[in-house]
Formats: structure tokens, sequence, C-alpha cells
């Protein structure tokens, strides 16, 4: 099987990471991936905060628990009040992902970002997960100021990076193959 489809099907997400650091080269090579990511209009609209303080991190994954806790959605809510639970998954490097204020499409281009640095990351044995729930930290006021956001940008995902835990390893759920159907002369 080719080397690059090889690497998509062996991409899953991670949840528990070992506590030691990525170097910071891999951490600028897996965002030199993410900008190799098409853009709409070729707007080139992302950018990347790299977080590798602990406490930081902990502080996000506290803030966002709490406006989780008020959520309508049930499962949000109950994750929100667990105490075990923790958002970024004590990743030792978290990247957010902000985009343009201008961009043509946004969601768009940073989720082709991401899904680029994810695979960079499986390529080089890096363990990965991408967050949404990391939204009810950016509900805070002073989060952008916090993390530093440049303005007339909007933080919308978190990439949590780490080598894997292998002693708790997760597999990668099966995939549903039952989704394409083809329209022919």
């Amino acid at each position: 099987m080719n080397e690059v489809i090889q690497n998509i099907h062996n991409r899953k997400s991670v949840r528990k990471f070992l506590d030691k650091q990525i170097p910071k080269e891999d951490i600028i090579t897996l965002i030199e991936a993410g900008i190799e990511a098409p853009s709409g209009h070729n707007s080139q609209s992302v950018r990347y905060t790299v977080i590798r303080d602990q406490s930081l991190i902990n502080h996000m994954s506290e803030i966002a628990k709490t406006h989780m806790k008020t959520s309508k959605i049930d499962w949000i809510s109950k994750y929100g009040h667990n105490e075990r639970y923790h958002v970024l998954h004590h990743a030792p490097t978290v990247i957010i992902v902000s985009v343009s204020e201008k961009a043509y499409s946004p969601v768009e281009d940073s989720s082709a970002a991401i899904e680029n640095i994810l695979l960079a990351a499986t390529s080089m044995n890096i363990g990965s997960l991408w967050v949404e729930l990391i939204k009810y930290y950016f509900k805070d006021p002073n989060a952008s100021k916090v993390l530093s956001i440049k303005e007339g940008y909007t933080p919308l995902y978190a990439i949590c990076l780490g080598y894997e835990n292998k002693e708790r390893v997760f597999h990668k759920p099966s995939r549903n193959k039952d989704v394409y159907d083809f329209i022919e002369e």
C-alpha cells in the first residue's frame, strides 16, 4: 500500500500521553505541514499558538469545564462535572489553531491544516488529538489575551500532541465502509 495511504489508515486519536515533551524542531515540522494545507481563495488564513506550559494547559481545561457544566447538551455537561476529565488530556504540547476573521472559509481552512498536522504527527510517531471542546475555554473573555492571539484572528480548535502512552493504548474504532455510491454512464 502507498505510504501516504497507509499513514492515513494508521492515524488515530490519542488521549493518553507520556509526560515527555516533543522537541521544538518536530513541532515546527508539524506546523509547516499545516501551512501546506489548501485554503479557500488561497487566503492562508490559519495561525498557530504553541503551548508547552502545563499549568496554562491545566488552567485552560478548568475554565473550559466551568463553561461546559452549563451546556444544554447532556454529555458535554457531564464531562464538565467530571472531576477526572481533562479537556486537553494532559498533553505536553497543545497547538491552538486560529483563523483570520477575514477568511473566506475559516472552518474549512483550519480543518485542512489540522488534518495535515494530524497526519504528519502520525508519520513521526507522535500521538495527536483534535479537540473541539476547547471552544468552551474561548468563551472566557480573557482567553485570547492569555494566549496572545493576534488581533483579527479567532481561535477555533486545539490539537493535543505528545508521545502515546503505550501502557494505555486505545485502538482505532472500525470505520463504516458503506458510505459511497457511484453515478456512471
